[in-house]
């Protein structure tokens, strides 16, 4: 087994891929979903083009040097959503904080607007629609075995990763994300293109699509005990609205089992309890949570 190192710990790199992962037929998927959806795209993409063109100065499309397929090196496409200044290089981890957003910068990354242009990343064949984020080689930790991925399963587990890295102090910033969130995210990526289908890309699209990820970020991705307290950050409460506390998160699911206590007594079945409900009990009364093991 092969074995990458950052920092201080070692990552096994988990080579069990499934056969849709790296089959001819994902390829093929990717490129006829892109071919049929372009028509649609292309008036909201020449739409962005031209907020992101008349709002700042400097070039409309980001391109970046990231870490595919095997260690080959390519050039990924975004929306700029930052201010260009020739020879000023951004900090490589972005938080919410730390980054001089264009005036639609923020807005377009919110609702991922500026990956669009990476739908040429797919047809050239460097990305694919499902599977782990490229990253720069300076955050690459293991070498991937298939194609990199539009969305993915980390993708939508760390949808609000800048509002998360925004509450660790900026001294700690980098050796969190290195030794925390990286590992989760390879973690994530790697049991899920262990046994990733054609049925389950299908809803993980869906899912980025209609944006239904946790707004806690990382969900349960990352241990209780290893995220970010919220008081050790003075300018958490700005934020505040933007991302689910655990005071509020526990109050949102003793609704949802009242409600869903409320549905079983006026419906015929008084076993039926809607799915969301269902998951949330399930998570409240785990005499065994994630965060103990």
């Amino acid at each position: 087994m092969n074995i990458e190192r950052s920092g201080s710990e070692t990552y096994p790199l988990r080579n069990g891929l499934s056969r849709w992962s790296v089959s001819l037929a994902k390829r093929v998927f990717d490129a006829g979903c892109v071919l049929l959806v372009l028509p649609a795209l292309a008036p909201l993409a020449l739409l962005v083009a031209a907020l992101v063109r008349f709002t700042s100065p400097g070039p409309v499309l980001f391109r970046q040097k990231r870490v595919g397929r095997h260690g080959r090196v390519f050039t990924i496409l975004k929306f700029r959503t930052m201010a260009h200044a020739a020879g000023t290089a951004h900090p490589p981890i972005t938080t919410l904080n730390n980054q001089p957003f264009t005036p639609v910068g923020a807005i377009l990354r919110r609702f991922k607007l500026d990956e669009l242009p990476q739908f040429l990343n797919v047809l050239l064949g460097h990305m694919s629609l499902v599977g782990p984020r490229p990253k720069i080689a300076e955050h690459t930790i293991f070498e991937l075995a298939c194609r990199p991925g539009l969305t993915g399963m980390a993708t939508l587990a760390f949808a609000e990763e800048e509002a998360l890295l925004s509450r660790v102090p900026r001294e700690q910033l980098r050796a969190y994300f290195h030794e925390v969130v990286l590992p989760a995210k390879h973690r994530i990526d790697s049991e899920y293109s262990a046994c990733a289908t054609f049925f389950s890309d299908l809803r993980l699209l869906a899912r980025s699509v209609l944006r239904r990820w946790d707004r806690d970020p990382a969900g349960d991705a990352i241990p209780a005990a290893r995220r970010p307290s919220p008081s050790s950050v003075s300018f958490y409460e700005p934020q505040e609205s933007a991302i689910c506390t655990w005071a509020r998160r526990d109050a949102c699911r003793g609704a949802s089992s009242a409600r869903a206590d409320r549905l079983r007594r006026f419906t015929r079945n008084p076993n039926r309890i809607p799915r969301a409900c269902r998951r949330r009990r399930r998570r409240r009364h785990n005499p065994f949570p994630a965060s103990a093991a």
